[in-house]
């Protein structure tokens, strides 16, 4: 079977973009299938990509019109003539400039391929040529492999490769450089931006850099970093031989959001092993049609976040002591929620597809983030076997296992198999490790693991008034608000709270504290005037009726949660320190070895 897809923006003011399919076959059979994609590998959810297609025709040989009957939400079927040919056309509307949509627009056009591309029922692993009509002038990139020029025409070993490489058509900004022998591309899509070519350049250097010091090997022959710059952060999405990330123009500077471009960026490049070769069986080959369910996800998406961070500062983007605010600040989002008790990791990666990308006022009490816990446990995990190893083994050994034994082989992790693997690289039992923390919900105690590196947790309130006075604490809610014109509409009431414990819910709009008016500004300044412990009257609409509840007052988690040296580290403790974080000891504790300049 041969099968051809055209690519025709025929109207870009409209947002429409005309694909064709092309069957060629031996003319067996009575009928054909033709599948739109449902969701796409990397994004956990079912987005229906087939309510965007319209306008749906089938030609056989000699222009014969043949007919088409939708026999599902996403599948069409097709009554073959008596040639051999089969043309299948629709037109995607794409208005949507985010990592997993299709946007058509008259200054540029990103193809991703699970919301473009049918599949002809059984031909999956066919492969299949693509051929490009782009306007005068605009320019094709693509990691698809090129072969021809008038009109640009590319090929795909089969649809997972067609689908896993994103096609941008336009006149964006291109950036090359050369690490390691391997070609790598920045193409920045979009109007504007305030990047400098050159340090962006060096900085995603330095990212490449660190990743292959981490596995000694690249494992592909180029790479693209697709930039896309739009009106607001989108996050990241990776692909076999790139990465499609959306971000606003001017993104790059202050330093604090230039450095949220950098992880995102070192994020998804991780995924180059760590998900696209290094995968759970369940992520590979796809079903398209439904659901891909694996209870590895804590793996593939907490693991990466935190060798993100890891590589950051390993790479010398970060110092030691961004890095350390850096996981004060994670660690405080995780104490903050309530469901890291009920969810486990095993459990938060198999519902990803109905919890993780679908939040509700409930989530935060009921659930956890398989990338926060993921990224904090793999943490956890990394210092328990240098410590258990005496510094002999780590995570890194861990992950060079997988690439040798599973990745390299295109080979899936069996289901439940990563702590086997994590065991035989190691020599060590990993069982308590994984029943408490992977597989149950047991309260993680943060500073023993921190401890074996040489490291403490300290709680910070609020900064001294400068008075000689302690900072004050004031009263806590328990909730979280939002804007309701200019009063506060509690969103979330957390499990535990004072809130919840007198009965506020989601929705309640708060009007006043012992009968003196709240709005969305002052409810903070309000609730400072009260200490943990008093009551107060808070009268709010719940569902248009006036309502009044007396609620005791808690007191606030902890403003900060700083990570520090200890004052006298072990040899061990000082060596482990050293060897993970590739830093010295001194550059945490703020002598003039600290870079300048670093934050």
């Amino acid at each position: 079977m041969k099968l051809r897809y055209t690519l025709d923006p025929v109207d870009l003011v409209n947002h429409k973009l005309h694909v064709t399919l092309e069957v060629t076959s031996s003319g067996d059979g009575s009928q054909m299938d033709f599948v739109m994609p449902v969701w796409t590998p990397g994004s956990y959810l079912v987005r229906e990509f087939a309510r965007n297609v319209r306008q749906v025709t089938a030609r056989g040989g000699e222009s014969q019109e043949l007919p088409v009957t939708k026999v599902a939400k996403n599948r069409w079927r097709v009554g073959k003539g008596a040639g051999e040919t089969v043309t299948f056309s629709y037109v995607v509307y794409g208005h949507d400039l985010s990592c997993e949509g299709v946007d058509v627009t008259p200054e540029h056009v990103y193809v991703n391929g699970a919301p473009t591309f049918c599949y002809v029922e059984g031909a999956q692993a066919e492969p299949a040529d693509v051929v490009i009509q782009p306007p005068p002038g605009w320019k094709v990139v693509t990691e698809l492999e090129e072969v021809g020029r008038n009109p640009p025409r590319f090929r795909a070993r089969n649809f997972d490769e067609l689908v896993d490489t994103p096609i941008d058509i336009g006149h964006g900004t291109e950036i090359t450089f050369a690490a390691h022998g391997v070609p790598h591309r920045l193409l920045l899509c979009g109007d504007g931006g305030n990047f400098s070519p050159h340090r962006l350049e060096e900085d995603v250097g330095k990212i490449v850099s660190a990743t292959y010091r981490l596995f000694g090997e690249l494992p592909m022959d180029h790479y693209t970093f697709f930039y896309h710059l739009g009106d607001a952060w989108d996050g990241g999405l990776e692909h076999l031989s790139s990465t499609s990330i959306v971000f606003p123009h001017y993104t790059f500077r202050p330093e604090k959001d230039y450095q949220h471009v950098l992880s995102v960026s070192c994020h998804e490049y991780f995924h180059l092993f760590n998900v696209k070769r290094i995968r759970p069986e369940g992520l590979g080959p796809f079903d398209y049609g439904r659901e891909n369910y694996t209870r590895m996800l804590w793996a593939m998406e907490g693991l990466t976040d935190y060798y993100t961070y890891l590589l950051l500062r390993r790479s010398g983007l970060h110092s030691v002591k961004r890095w350390a605010s850096g996981l004060g600040k994670r660690l405080k989002r995780y104490q903050e929620t309530p469901g890291r008790n009920v969810q486990s990791l095993e459990e938060a990666s198999f519902d990803s597809w109905i919890d993780h990308y679908r939040p509700y006022e409930e989530s935060r009490n009921s659930s956890i983030s398989y990338y926060l816990k993921g990224d904090l446990v793999s943490l956890c995990l990394d210092l328990e076997i240098r410590h258990r190893s005496h510094n002999d083994r780590s995570l890194d050994d861990v992950m060079r296992h997988l690439w040798r034994e599973f990745g390299k082989k295109d080979r899936g992790i069996p289901e439940g198999g990563w702590q086997k693997e994590a065991e035989a690289a190691t020599d060590l039992d990993l069982g308590r490790f994984f029943d408490r923390y992977v597989r149950g919900t047991d309260e993680i105690d943060f500073h023993q693991f921190l401890r074996y590196a040489g490291l403490s947790l300290e709680s910070a309130e609020e900064p001294d008034t400068g008075e000689g006075e302690p900072p004050s604490v004031p009263g806590y809610l328990g909730v979280e608000w939002v804007r309701e014109g200019d009063r506060p509409k509690v969103r979330v009431v957390l499990e535990g709270g004072p809130g919840r414990r007198a009965g506020l819910t989601p929705g309640d709009e708060i009007l006043a504290l012992n009968n003196t008016r709240v709005t969305h500004e002052t409810l903070p300044e309000m609730l400072a005037r009260f200490s943990p412990g008093e009551t107060v009257d808070v009268t709010f609409f719940r569902r248009a009726r006036l309502r009044s509840l007396p609620v005791t007052l808690g007191k606030a988690p902890p403003a900060r949660i700083l990570v520090k040296p200890v004052p006298k580290p072990s040899d061990l403790e000082k060596a482990i320190f050293e060897g993970w974080l590739e830093a010295a000891w001194t550059d945490l504790a703020g002598t003039p070895s600290e870079p300048k300049g670093s934050a």
